[in-house]
Parts: structure tokens; sequence; C-alpha cells
């Protein structure tokens, strides 16, 4: 097993062998995808109505890089009020592209900027500002930019924690994004106010 994963825990990725140094943390830290309801009804009910219901992508930090950049906002081990569902933005650097992988769950992937494509199943998807495109569920999939000049943004949401909660555990990246960066993404920096 690769130094980077040993304490990535059972399950997720555990053992995937591969020829780069992972960027992304949440390949390699161990993270919760259900929490533990623990006390009385009541308890619980009044903990949830205290909790809020707006949360800023400005608070969390861009992770990834050079090609392709991701934020994840809303998951159950950030947010309590929400147990069964996972929400993130990715940002495709000029070019860019994301992992080759696949889950059990299917997911979302709304493109509020920019055009590109998907590659489902060996089956190519095009895209564009305004899609929405269903990935399904257990299909080996990878996102890619095809606008060379500027970024594509993505909004992601899925019922990941649901599907692991009914143990459907298989999730596996079977190809790396790439480190290396054309010039373009090497100068590129994913926007500020989002």
């Amino acid at each position: 097993m690769a130094d980077d994963l040993k304490d990535a825990g059972v399950g997720h990725n555990s053992g995937v062998e591969h020829q780069e140094e992972v960027v992304w943390e949440r390949w390699t830290k161990k993270r919760v995808f259900v929490r533990a309801l623990e006390g009385t009804y009541g308890e619980l009910v009044r903990e949830l109505f205290t909790q809020p219901r707006v949360y800023s992508t400005k608070d969390h930090k861009w992770k990834g890089g050079p090609g392709f950049y991701g934020k994840k906002i809303i998951n159950p081990q950030a947010v309590k009020v929400a147990q069964s569902i996972e929400t993130h933005i990715e940002v495709f650097a000029p070019g860019g592209f994301g992992q080759k992988h696949g889950h059990m769950n299917s997911a979302v992937f709304f493109v509020l900027k920019g055009k590109g494509h998907d590659v489902h199943d060996k089956r190519r998807i095009d895209w564009e500002a305004g899609d929405a495109l269903i990935v399904e569920n257990a299909c080996v999939h990878q996102h890619f930019s095809d606008d060379q000049d500027d970024e594509c943004i993505t909004l992601v949401m899925k019922a990941k924690p649901l599907f692991l909660f009914m143990h459907m555990l298989f999730q596996k990246v079977s190809e790396w994004p790439t480190k290396e960066a054309t010039p373009k993404q090497a100068a590129y920096r994913p926007p500020a106010d989002l």
C-alpha cells in the first residue's frame, strides 16, 4: 500500500496503487460519511433547528490543482442539518480535467460556467453552462474542460452519504489527475469570490 494511503482507513481507495502523489486530502484523509445520531429525539430536533441554513463557499479553501480544484461545502462531516447529501464545487482550469473514477451513488453535475465533456463508461457526453448532467450509479466517468482559454465551474450534488449508509461502498479512482500543467493552467487561480 502506498505510504500516503496508510492512514486512509478501511474502504475509500485503500490499497490503490498509483504513481503520483495525491493532492486532494479527501482521497487520503479519514472522513465522516454518516454521523451518529445520539440523544433523545427532542434534543436532536432542537439541535437541527439551531443549525444554519446558508453555507458560504467563501468559507472553504480550494483544494487540488493545477488543472482541477474543488471545495466540499455540504457533507455530514461538516454540516449537521444535511445527513444524506453531499455538495461540492469543482473548477477546471483551461483545458483541465478530473480523475477517472466510479462510485455507486448517482450524482447531478450542474454546469455554472464553461463547456466540456464527460466520458461515462467510454461514452462521450458534451455539456455547457446551464446544463445539468446525471452521472448514473456505478458509472466509471471523468470530467473534461474543452475551453482552452477560460475556466469551467460546476456544482455537484449527490446522495453519497446515504449510499454509504446502505453499505453500497464501491468508490474507486482508476486514473489520477495529472500534476503537470500547461502554461495557462500554471498561471490559473480559482475564483476568490466563489
